[in-house]
């Protein structure tokens, strides 16, 4: 177990892992395959990251669906770095931007490209994805995808038969969209996967289309994510 005192870990055996995360460190091939070259991961990203085959999934998704004029993609919640990965590793976009707000977590998402070997493929910021975002990236906007995987608020989500994103926390389904919204015409929001879809509608508008998928993983569905905008899929939707 590697610990550099800034609550990073790479956990080798089960009795090294607090009772809060076990189910997740069994799991832990399922959400990172090279796990054992060297991820590293924070005691809380564990609850957030996204698993290796369902971010490769959803990255290969938005790879086909956006337009061809988009060149880059925004990972606005990075967490440890699936997903950025999983973008990275589509080779669809001249530059993957990545921005994390938590600098330990950040660290582990770095380290965890690296392992994977697209670690020069993935530009990370620091900060709070919506400033950054606002300051730094006005220029390529135009020519990007929003991805937002954001905090649901802890596993406490899964009691709801219907989720409702108005108490997602700490940011809502509108803290989200709307500054997204006002700068970028194509955004995926990878959300729970009971979320309420008559919340979700709200946002779409007579001059924009919305996608909604779930996506499973051993039968069982993970979470699903919702595109508005111009990703255009075929008829049956992404498959």
């Amino acid at each position: 177990m590697e610990n550099d005192d800034e609550g990073i870990f790479h956990y080798e055996h089960v009795s090294q892992v607090p009772k809060s995360i076990e189910k997740y460190w069994w799991q832990r091939h399922d959400i990172f395959s090279k796990y054992d070259e060297g991820v590293w991961m924070t005691d809380d990203a564990w609850f957030g990251v996204t698993p290796e085959p369902v971010a490769m999934k959803v990255a290969e998704h938005i790879a086909a669906a956006a337009p061809p004029s988009k060149k880059y993609i925004i990972d606005a919640f990075a967490g440890a770095g699936g997903n950025a990965m999983a973008f990275a590793r589509t080779g669809r976009w001249d530059r993957v931007f990545a921005v994390e707000l938590d600098p330990h977590v950040l660290k582990c998402a770095k380290n965890n490209a690296a392992v994977y070997g697209v670690d020069d493929k993935i530009t990370w910021r620091h900060g709070d994805c919506f400033d950054v975002i606002e300051k730094c990236f006005q220029k390529i906007l135009p020519e990007a995808v929003i991805f937002a995987s954001p905090p649901w608020g802890g596993p406490s989500y899964m009691a709801d038969d219907i989720f409702d994103l108005s108490t997602m926390e700490p940011y809502s389904l509108s803290d989200i969209y709307n500054p997204f919204a006002k700068v970028a015409r194509d955004i995926a929001l990878y959300l729970p996967r009971t979320s309420n879809l008559n919340q979700l509608a709200t946002h779409v508008t007579k001059d924009t289309k919305v996608q909604v998928t779930h996506y499973c993983m051993k039968g069982a569905s993970k979470a699903l994510v919702v595109y508005y905008g111009d990703f255009t899929f075929d008829a049956a939707g992404p498959t």
